[in-house]
């Protein structure tokens, strides 16, 4: 018994580094990055007041952010702004699609093949990946250029090949995926509000 105090001691010193390496990326980014948010959020303001929609994809925690990002754009983004529904579409929440495509395709096109079904010229297309390095997301950033879509990148690491494929993307500087995604949701929740109070401002949307 005389060691449990000692680990718990360690345990309790891990959680704490790890909050304070996740506020000091957040500084960083704050510090570097504060105006590649509100140009992304730009983008999407002016794509969205011109009739486009958001389109987002990722995979696995990345998933989970798309659709978490289109869901408040779709419902309720803050409790004390009641407003119209926001156009986005999360690409991986349908399993019967995914399986057919992994089936008669291959997984790596399916993001590739929702953007060509699913975007028109002057839609955005957020794309995710903590690596930057998830082919299938590189395939769905080049499918969307393709066909007029603009491309917004929140990427990780230090060498992304996403990078050079987007038309504008915030690499967040770590190699360590769960404070990666934390910046990333982070960012997302920043550029959500940004278009929110954006597309009120210009009429685009209705406070309720």
């Amino acid at each position: 018994m005389a060691d449990v105090p000692q680990k718990a001691d360690v345990r309790v010193q891990h959680v704490r580094a790890l909050f304070r390496r996740s506020i000091e990326l957040k500084e960083k980014l704050i510090t570097h990055h504060a105006d590649q948010v509100v140009a992304m959020a730009d983008v999407c303001i002016d794509s969205l007041c011109k009739g486009g929609k958001l389109l987002l994809c990722g995979n696995g925690g990345s998933a989970a952010d798309a659709q978490h990002l289109a869901a408040e754009m779709l419902v309720r983004l803050r409790p004390d702004v009641n407003r119209d529904g926001v156009p986005a579409i999360a690409l991986a929440l349908d399993s019967s699609s995914i399986t057919a495509c992994g089936n008669d395709y291959s997984f790596e096109d399916y993001f590739a093949r929702m953007v060509r079904a699913l975007g028109r010229p002057g839609d955005v297309l957020i794309a995710i990946t903590t690596s930057g390095r998830s082919s299938n997301v590189i395939k769905a950033i080049k499918a969307a250029r393709q066909i007029g879509v603009t491309t917004l990148g929140l990427l990780g690491g230090t060498d992304s090949p996403a990078l050079a494929e987007c038309d504008m993307a915030l690499a967040v500087p770590s190699a360590e995926t769960g404070r990666i995604q934390e910046a990333h949701i982070a960012i997302g929740h920043a550029i959500m509000e940004l278009i929110e109070d954006g597309l009120i401002v210009r009429g685009a949307i209705r406070r309720c």
